[in-house]
């Protein structure tokens, strides 16, 4: 007998949607691999809220867009850098459901039998954080060994496999109640711009952070000393344009920096910038490709104009 009752009321939507059998549907539902949205983490809330939401609104909610620009240097090893283009440090899907009015509760254990026994005893949908990078999926159902799985498609993993990589050892759980009141826009469009406008953390790093972040960008890729981008990685100039792409086009985000995802928000909540974010979208699409650092350098500059403009409309 399925012990998460989450699993059931998908199946049960489909069936009231599509009038199949139980067993149909839950064929279905098994082997459903619906594309995977803009970004990872939108996409899987707005499945497991069972697309009462757009991922544009969800996104926006977490927060939307933001920046952060971080070039790590350790001592026998190539400097790394990464940048953040969403919404960032707040977790992204509990500020989403906080805003939206979702009712929601995080908990972790070190345990792996208590890990195992709430998922087994949660009422409603669930989201599991995998692995020290957090990657967020959907656990859909526990069925004697083998647990249902939500991520990038529908699969059926083995309990033990997944409990060992659930987290690291600290098996992070997102518990998703019901609606319990009505989406906080103001709220979300509110923390997006103070986080792009400053400071986020309240100490020295907040320089890597929002437009002031972006204007660190700038200047790194035009310098021509140690601190720039053409002394730092001199010796493999191919790994610049691998990390701007995955950090602007993959990681932690979607295609364009977030921007054009963030702008279809707007959109839907009837507010404007918009066409600002589209642009400036464009712009970190153009960056994520790579190319001459002066040129980089440019565009980061006009983008944050844009993003500027569009941030004083918001705030108006």
């Amino acid at each position: 007998m399925t012990e998460q009752k989450s699993f059931k009321r998908l199946v049960r939507a489909r069936m009231e949607r599509t009038g199949e059998s139980y067993s149909t549907a839950r064929r279905h539902v098994l082997k459903d691999a619906r594309p995977t949205g803009q970004m990872h983490d939108s996409w899987l809330l707005r499945e497991v809220l069972d697309g009462e939401w757009s991922e544009a609104m969800l996104a926006g909610l977490a927060g939307g867009i933001g920046f952060m620009y971080f070039v790590f240097e350790y001592k026998g090893h190539a400097p790394m850098m990464t940048i953040v283009a969403r919404h960032h440090p707040a977790p992204f899907i509990p500020t989403a459901l906080a805003h939206a009015g979702i009712a929601h509760e995080v908990t972790s254990t070190t345990s792996a039998r208590k890990a195992e026994a709430r998922l087994r005893a949660a009422d409603g949908p669930v989201i599991c954080l995998l692995g020290r990078e957090k990657h967020p999926v959907a656990v859909l159902g526990v069925e004697g060994d083998e647990v249902t799985v939500l991520n990038r498609g529908t699969h059926v993993q083995q309990r033990a496999e997944f409990l060992a990589s659930w987290g690291a050892g600290k098996h992070e759980m997102i518990s998703v109640g019901e609606r319990t009141g009505e989406p906080d826009v103001a709220k979300a469009i509110r923390m997006t711009c103070e986080h792009l406008t400053g400071p986020v953390l309240g100490n020295n790093f907040d320089v890597n952070f929002g437009f002031s972040g972006m204007r660190k960008l700038a200047d790194q890729l035009r310098d021509k000393g140690k601190k720039g981008w053409a002394q730092r990685w001199a010796d493999d100039p191919a790994v610049v344009g691998r990390r701007l792409h995955d950090c602007l086009e993959l990681e932690y985000t979607a295609p364009g920096a977030t921007r054009p995802l963030y702008a279809d928000f707007l959109d839907e909540a009837g507010l404007p910038g918009a066409r600002d974010f589209r642009a400036s979208g464009a712009l970190w699409g153009e960056i994520a490709q790579g190319g001459d650092y002066d040129e980089l350098a440019r565009k980061v500059d006009e983008a944050r104009s844009t993003e500027e403009r569009a941030i004083r409309l918001l705030m108006s």
